[in-house]
């Protein structure tokens, strides 16, 4: 069989129509890189990656906060056991994401990749300067023990279904065969999954709970560690991989500590009192006023907003349950949508802050702006008769009732659709032709919810639909969400960038019926089936764009959910001890591993005075 890179994976040299011929290892063409949808920023002799420091310094601790009580170090423990916060800092992957390019990856472990000409198979070559801490060779089999290992998992083998077998073809290379052609899904698994060590884990059970620091390969291992109080990380000086080009810059601080604080409002007093060095605030309330000290005054404590270009989409919806049969009208949920007022909300409980999200992917190159055209037209037009006349005249946005007489003309249309839909006011209650009352009841499992339905509610209230709140414990809620018993609940809906890997479990039909899965609202629409497989399908940046858009335009148009507030920038306070890179990248962060110590900065602050 012929082999080269397929024509979803861009070359960034002359040599990229190249044909391997044969299958021997010697005729393979290896790269540095993979690409989805454009080519390769970075040529083979990089150095290292814009967005980080090669020159910073190494040294000093960091120290930061976790709400995560992780009570163990074994790496295949599944279900509520966790491994502490900075797991990942102790070992390596095959790749590493680009941050600066939308769909690159570059070699970690493996220095070189290959593709076979069908795409179904994967070849990497292992880096042969890679080693375990003991020094043991890292090695193929050690890759197809973690591949193996993970596929047999309940929870992670989901996200590896797409692989077929693990190859070890020699010590240094690994073929991972595939059931369908190589996508982006496929690698950004690969990507995220830490490779072990074989050597030590045949000998012990990574299924079983255990405390003992494992070997390890990454820029850090364990140096103390109490269960559910702290971990403490310490840099390896002689970490196989300080000077791949990837790995330049990163990295740089001697000791990160994780302590574990549960509670948000301790969390703050600790980041005051310089307990911890850097803390990324989720409540704009507190954002807006409890950092004004005199450290901050001072400049020794900085408020700023970071990017994080990977997480786009909403961060705040109301997922409404489409299983049910009141939710089966599109008229009854635009109605839903109607009676949020978003604008209030903002302008009262957030200060300004948010950002109404009119696309379930906004201020992204996915968003469903304008009119559909183009490849986003050719594919929607096969399904026009099963899709609102409106989704193909005119843009999509939510109203926006910024007026008392905006809000009253927005409740009155959707008063307007519900008699539409068949359902009358009768003595106040809102009731449809059996004389059923529409009520609302939302599903929470935290008190803060109610800031935010309350008002909801009292607009519900207005059209005669009786709305609560169910305020359940995390088991009860867990378990009435896998029962899909519920008909309403507030959840994030961010989604990765660019977003081809979640979209099936998120809205697609077949998980409509899996308990627990992303597709919380039970969505099931024969459209999106078709337009996500062909996203998934896609092989150029036009085409994946072009599916998204239409994802997007139909969502929006059929409101099978109401989205509220879109993810938007980190907002990060930190004591101004570090030293930063010049710029963030777009798509993945390089933040803490990007950072360092600057010891004179530090000297000039003056904690808890």
């Amino acid at each position: 069989m012929a082999l080269a890179w397929p024509l979803l994976v861009a070359w960034s040299s002359a040599v990229a129509d190249t044909v391997i011929a044969g299958t021997d290892i010697e005729e393979l063409s290896f790269r540095h890189g993979i690409a989805f949808f454009h080519e390769l920023k970075y040529p083979s002799d990089f150095t290292h990656l814009d967005y980080l420091n090669p020159d910073a310094p190494k040294g000093g601790t960091l120290v930061l906060s976790t709400a995560s009580a992780f009570n163990n170090l074994a790496p295949l423990v599944e279900g509520a056991i966790g491994v502490p916060t900075g797991f990942g800092f102790s070992s390596d992957t095959l790749l590493i994401r680009a941050g600066d390019e939308i769909s690159a990856f570059y070699g970690r472990l493996a220095d070189g990749i290959a593709v076979t000409d069908d795409r179904l198979a994967i070849v990497f070559r292992i880096h042969p300067d890679a080693r375990w801490r003991d020094g043991v060779p890292i090695t193929s089999d050690d890759v197809v023990f973690t591949l193996d290992a993970r596929r047999q998992q309940i929870e992670y083998g989901l996200y590896l279904e797409f692989i077929r077998d693990v190859e070890a073809l020699d010590d240094r290379h690994v073929a991972v065969h595939l059931h369908t052609p190589l996508t982006l899904n496929n690698v950004i698994m690969m990507q995220f999954t830490a490779i072990l060590p074989a050597h030590y884990w045949r000998e012990r059970d990574p299924t079983r709970v255990t405390l003992e620091p494992p070997v390890s390969s990454g820029p850090y291992e364990v140096a103390a560690i109490k269960q559910a109080r702290y971990v403490t990380w310490k840099r390896d000086p002689d970490y196989w991989g300080r000077d791949i080009p990837v790995n330049r810059g990163r990295y740089n601080f001697d000791t990160v500590r994780y302590d574990v604080y549960r509670d948000a409002t301790v969390t703050r007093e600790a980041f005051r009192k310089g307990l911890i060095d850097i803390f990324t605030e989720s409540d704009v309330r507190y954002w807006h006023r409890s950092y004004d000290i005199p450290a901050l005054k001072r400049g020794w404590i900085r408020k700023i907003h970071r990017k994080f270009g990977i997480e786009v989409g909403v961060r705040s919806s109301i997922a409404l349950n489409n299983r049910r049969d009141k939710f089966g009208d599109r008229r009854v949920r635009q109605a839903l949508t109607l009676a949020m007022d978003f604008e209030w909300q903002n302008r009262i409980l957030h200060h300004g802050y948010r950002k109404r999200a009119h696309s379930y992917w906004p201020d992204t190159i996915l968003s469903a702006t304008d009119l559909p055209s183009g490849d986003e037209l050719a594919l929607l037009e096969p399904h026009r008769a099963d899709l609102p006349p409106e989704l193909f005249a005119r843009p999509f946005r939510f109203r926006e009732a910024e007026t008392p007489q905006a809000r009253r003309e927005s409740l009155l249309e959707a008063r307007q659709l519900l008699r539409e839909a068949g359902w009358r006011v009768e003595g106040g209650v809102l009731r449809n032709g059996a004389g059923d009352a529409f009520e609302l009841p939302f599903l929470s499992q935290n008190p803060e919810d109610a800031r935010f339905l309350l008002p909801y509610l009292k607009s519900l209230e207005q059209l005669g639909i009786g709305g609560s709140i169910q305020l359940l414990d995390s088991t009860r809620y867990a378990n009435l969400l896998r029962e899909f018993e519920f008909d309403a609940v507030l959840m994030n809906r961010d989604i990765l960038m660019p977003p081809v890997i979640e979209l099936r479990s998120t809205y697609h039909s077949e998980a409509a019926t899996l308990p627990l899965s992303r597709n919380v609202g039970g969505i099931a629409d024969p459209v999106l089936d078709s337009l996500v497989t062909e996203a998934n399908l896609a092989t150029t940046l036009d085409e994946m764009v072009a599916a998204c858009r239409a994802i997007d335009r139909v969502l929006l148009w059929q409101y099978y959910q109401i989205p509220l507030y879109a993810v938007g920038p980190r907002r990060t306070v930190h004591w101004d001890k570090f030293g930063i890179p010049a710029f963030e990248p777009d798509y993945w962060p390089a933040f803490p591993d990007g950072w360092w110590y600057d010891r004179e900065k530090a000297a000039r602050i003056v904690v808890n005075d």
